[in-house]
């Protein structure tokens, strides 16, 4: 299958090795001409994972993002989800009716980059689907080289316009077999596990963040009155769930820690910790898990409970003092029901918008 993996993150490069070692085209894209240039002229990543060391060819390198998505069957975009809008603009005028965009994970991206692309004069017919979780636990080890500590084995996914899924799995199936279909988009999007695992881990360390040079937050910053936060935000984010119809599995994030029945199955959070790859100096105010996970996942889960009349008090705590942390009001930021004008919807409205596309 024809792939274009778009943007130069961890999740990028290690969808582009990953699938191209499967023996599926790899058009790998990134804007960053100058970041990407041991890639250009060699079109080789090294795959590190389990299996020890290699060399994986990609079938282009590229910095035109028309000639990585012209022909995809699927395009696969795990960028963070400040990055979706510039990049559905972008998009625009590239992409092709029958098309299946993949946002692992998504933070309700499948319907905000479907508007965007509306909005940017695009009429494709495409498929946007998003998933609970990156499919990989993984980091760079150079600028060609990507380590895969581990591997999804169940991938909680939903499809915007949920009357395109039946196609959009059939593709995504082709690339990642672990895809388990959910009802719509706003299933997946409440799948997401960033919003959860990363708030606790950011705020409540903030103190040995600002303070030493090199943090594991998953390692030292996992302590057990961390753990005990986690479950609480989990728990509300289930209760969430079920009070919009939404059955099951949710898939708990104690999973995550304590048996092989999450999203990356057996002893994920110990592999994670054993790699050493997550201590790394961070940025407290500028990190992915402050300005994605909590300025937009959390403030978009604490708008959804507000609109569902869902109590969700540890979440408001959580989004409040990251509101302090960074001096903005995130419970107004973009990526909230009335930031994206869907507040005013009952529900029966909002089912036949994720249904239809439309209202």
């Amino acid at each position: 299958m024809r792939i274009a993996v778009l943007g130069g993150g961890n999740g990028s490069y290690a969808a582009a090795a990953d699938l191209a070692e499967q023996g599926h085209e790899i058009r790998f894209w990134r804007r960053d001409a100058a970041a990407l240039a041991p890639l250009l002229d060699r079109r080789i990543l090294t795959l590190k994972d389990f299996r020890g060391e290699r060399d994986v060819p990609l079938a282009l390198v590229t910095t035109s993002l028309g000639q990585a998505v012209h022909g995809a069957e699927l395009v696969l975009a795990p960028l963070p989800a400040f990055a979706q809008i510039d990049l559905a603009r972008a998009l625009a005028s590239h992409l092709e009716d029958g098309q299946v965009v993949f946002l692992p994970p998504g933070t309700f991206g499948s319907y905000v980059m479907a508007r965007e692309l509306r909005a940017a004069g695009s009429r494709a017919e495409v498929a946007f689907a998003e998933a609970g979780t990156l499919p990989y636990l993984t980091r760079k080890h150079g600028a060609a080289t990507i380590a895969i500590t581990t591997r999804a084995t169940r991938l909680p996914s939903g499809v915007f316009p949920a009357r395109l899924g039946d196609r959009a799995f059939a593709v995504l199936r082709r690339a990642y077999p672990a895809i388990l279909p959910v009802e719509d988009a706003l299933s997946a999007a409440l799948m997401n596990a960033g919003p959860i695992i990363h708030p606790p881990l950011i705020i409540m360390n903030a103190g040995p963040i600002e303070h030493f040079d090199h943090w594991d937050i998953h390692n030292e910053g996992t302590q057990p009155s961390i753990r005990r936060v986690t479950t609480a935000l989990d728990g509300e984010r289930m209760a969430l769930r079920e009070a919009l119809g939404y059955g099951p599995p949710h898939f708990p994030l104690a999973d995550h820690y304590e048996s092989d029945r999450w999203m990356y199955g057996n002893l994920a959070h110990d592999k994670l910790v054993g790699s050493g790859d997550w201590r790394e100096r961070l940025d407290l105010l500028a990190h992915r898990y402050m300005r994605e996970d909590v300025a937009l996942g959390l403030a978009f889960l604490v708008s959804v409970a507000e609109w569902a009349g869902v109590a969700s008090p540890v979440a408001r705590g959580l989004l409040s003092v990251g509101s302090a942390m960074v001096g903005e009001d995130l419970a107004s930021g973009p990526r909230t029901l009335r930031a994206l004008g869907l507040d005013r919807l009952d529900r029966a409205g909002m089912a036949r918008l994720l249904r239809q596309g439309s209202v």
